[in-house]
């Protein structure tokens, strides 16, 4: 795809990497700008980062028209940013055209992102978002990881119908967002194994080439090498 290069601030490995999948997807020309999320070197609550988004958060695309606070053209949100991808591809049917398909593709879009990644997994990873009590942690971590497991299960009855993808019958933004948590799982110690469909959901979804591109640019050890 040509046209104006677009600016990707990411966090290698973070959800940024379903909007890397996409942009591969899509074949756009884009700038890959790493702003790190982890504690240990946090730049997007520094005082530049916030300048730009003051949501603190990654990832995020330039130029979009609009703004929302912080830098012109900024757009931000995982789900905005894909569907906005995806509606610049209308012929890859990455956000369905029909509009049940969109619905279904926007139903899995909204619990991944409120529920899966906003509540589960920071629960494990950022507590202090939930509570000040230090001493409230482990519980609240406890419960993430509860939360977690229960959305895996989830995730799996859904898949277990005998669908290929997401969102029957074609790839679509969720399957670039659920590998991201397929991944996740694997780093806080799940035997994702035991999720097969959802494990052959992950598998197909990695042999696209865009996929492979993606974890390759993020420095990500492939799935199932």
């Amino acid at each position: 795809m040509t046209g104006e290069a677009l600016d990707f601030f990411q966090d290698p490995g973070s959800c940024s990497l379903a909007v890397r999948i996409v942009l591969e997807e899509g074949g756009f020309a884009y700038r890959a700008h790493a702003v790190s999320a982890r504690d240990r070197d946090r730049e997007t609550i520094g005082p530049a980062w916030l300048a730009r988004n003051p949501k603190g958060r990654v990832p995020a695309l330039s130029p979009v028209p609009g703004r929302a606070g912080g830098e012109a053209h900024l757009l931000t949100e995982a789900p905005a940013i894909l569907t906005w991808l995806a509606r610049q591809r209308p012929d890859l049917d990455l956000m369905p055209a029909d509009p049940a398909r969109e619905a279904r593709t926007l139903e899995w879009m909204n619990w991944l992102s409120g529920w899966v990644h906003a509540v589960a997994f920071a629960q494990q990873w950022r507590p202090e978002r939930f509570s000040a009590d230090e001493a409230s942690y482990p519980g609240i971590r406890a419960k993430g990881r509860s939360n977690m497991l229960e959305a895996f299960d989830a995730i799996e009855r859904i898949m277990a119908d005998g669908r290929r993808w997401a969102v029957p019958d074609a790839f679509t933004i969720a399957d670039a967002f659920l590998i991201v948590f397929y991944r996740w799982g694997g780093l806080v110690n799940v035997d994702m194994a035991q999720y097969a469909s959802w494990t052959s959901l992950t598998a197909l979804t990695m042999e696209r080439a865009s996929v492979l591109t993606a974890f390759r640019a993020d420095g990500l050890p492939r799935l199932f090498a």
